[in-house]
């Protein structure tokens, strides 16, 4: 898919290597800076990405860590983007654009069809990779379980 999307900035390199995740750093700005996450165990969240594809942006002097973005997939048909979270020295640099643009074409080469992810406020970062409203919103339905729990305590948020 070709786009007017910059290609990484100089001095970040993107990796898929689950080891290079900085798992510290990526829950804590996950847990204590992400409304989407708040106060989510760390335990939960190391399950999360030991289940999930794993994207992280380096700096490539430092080695650090200033982007994240998870992927739950089958890696044939269906993808849905989560945990997307730029570090706030790293905003405004084109990291996160250039991050999406290559979950986006990762997964497409996988020959994935449809990525799904949920926003409450960067509708228009991800338009720039694609992203559209669904169709057919009226044919989606979700099923939601008590976070404090793994069993079958069901309740809507």
């Amino acid at each position: 898919m070709s786009d007017d999307v910059p290609a990484l900035p100089e001095g970040y390199e993107i990796s898929v290597d689950p080891a290079r995740v900085d798992v510290e750093r990526v829950h804590r700005w996950l847990a204590t800076d992400a409304y989407w996450a708040l106060e989510r165990p760390r335990e939960r969240f190391e399950d999360a990405v030991a289940h999930s594809l794993n994207f992280g942006v380096y700096d490539t002097a430092s080695g650090d860590q200033v982007a994240y973005a998870r992927v739950v997939t089958d890696h044939a048909l269906f993808a849905w983007l989560c945990d997307v979270y730029v570090d706030r020295s790293a905003r405004g640099t084109g990291v996160g654009t250039a991050m999406v643009r290559e979950v986006r074409d990762h997964l497409g080469g996988l020959g994935v069809h449809r990525i799904l992810l949920a926003t409450k406020d960067a509708h228009g970062v991800y338009e720039k990779i694609g992203f559209r409203p669904l169709e057919k919103p009226d044919q989606w339905m979700a099923l939601y379980f008590a976070r404090s729990t793994r069993g079958p305590s069901i309740t809507p948020e």
